[in-house]
């Protein structure tokens, strides 16, 4: 539930209100106030292009999670909210349109006023933006006539004879960036390779053997004289390149985590109380 406490942190206006499914519906506009029970009844929620849109939204059920404020309904109901211009002030037709939109039985039929922090008189009285006194000093309720009990809140609404203290309390939570993308290409170089074989070749290399009693019936086969070509065929071996493509290996991008400590520190404020006209010499 939306309280009167909660106006300062809303009323900076850098949170954003959500749907009851978590959907972001828009950004928190101004806060309206109810004429009867000076507590925030509506809020607005700018949306459309450039947050130029305002949609009203009952704060019945909501609930503030940090700056965000969470609402019962979800976005298309919001969008699809009667128009309203957020002028500062709720007429009761145009909240009777409203509370039919969104499935409600109706509300209160003095108006809302628009406010986005309270303002103080001369006479101590504190008043929204719409003139209407919800306090002051004497146990009064400005102009409403109404009366609070003794000992009862000077400075808002009137409570019971207890004055609550509140202090801010840090909730740190983690969430995932995109930090940077890394990717595999390929390509092809060309480098120069030198490999040593071996070759062999054919000379010509004369040989002379004497004539003897095994080789004389060869040597004398034929005329006597005689003008004769001997023709022997030389060989060599040479070096063949061939080039064949094999894999070699295989590359892939894997990920791994971290784990590092960061250190965060935020102000938290914090309500202190202080007891004035008590005579603390006193002992019961």
């Amino acid at each position: 539930m939306v309280t009167r406490e909660d106006m300062d942190v809303l009323g900076r206006g850098s949170g954003d209100v959500l749907g009851q499914d978590g959907e972001k519906i828009g950004a928190i506009g101004e806060l309206y106030i109810d004429d009867q029970t000076d507590q925030p009844s509506w809020v607005t929620v700018k949306t459309g292009l450039f947050g130029m849109k305002e949609s009203f939204v009952p704060l019945d059920g909501a609930m503030l999670r940090g700056e965000d404020l969470t609402v019962l309904y979800t976005k298309d109901q919001v969008k699809d909210a009667p128009r309203v211009d957020p002028d500062g002030h709720l007429e009761p037709g145009e909240e009777d349109r409203l509370y039919d939109h969104y499935g409600r039985n109706g509300g209160p039929a003095q108006g809302i006023a628009e406010t986005s922090a309270p303002t103080k008189g001369d006479t101590g009285e504190v008043y929204d933006e719409g003139g209407s006194a919800y306090g002051g000093t004497g146990g009064t309720l400005g102009e409403t006539g109404r009366t609070g009990p003794v000992g009862g809140d000077t400075s808002g609404p009137n409570t019971d004879d207890a004055m609550t203290r509140s202090e801010e309390r840090m909730h740190v939570g983690t969430e995932q960036r995109e930090t940077g993308r890394a990717r595999l290409r390929k390509y092809v170089t060309t480098e120069n390779v030198t490999k040593t074989v071996p070759v062999q070749r054919e000379e010509v290399r004369l040989e002379r053997e004497p004539i003897t009693d095994e080789n004389r019936d060869a040597a004398m086969d034929g005329p006597s004289l005689s003008e004769e070509e001997h023709e022997v065929t030389l060989h060599e071996q040479r070096p063949v390149v061939d080039t064949e493509t094999v894999p070699v290996e295989r590359v892939r991008l894997g990920t791994e985590t971290q784990t590092d400590e960061r250190t965060v520190s935020r102000d938290m404020a914090k309500e202190h109380i202080e007891a004035h006209g008590v005579d603390e010499g006193r002992r019961d």
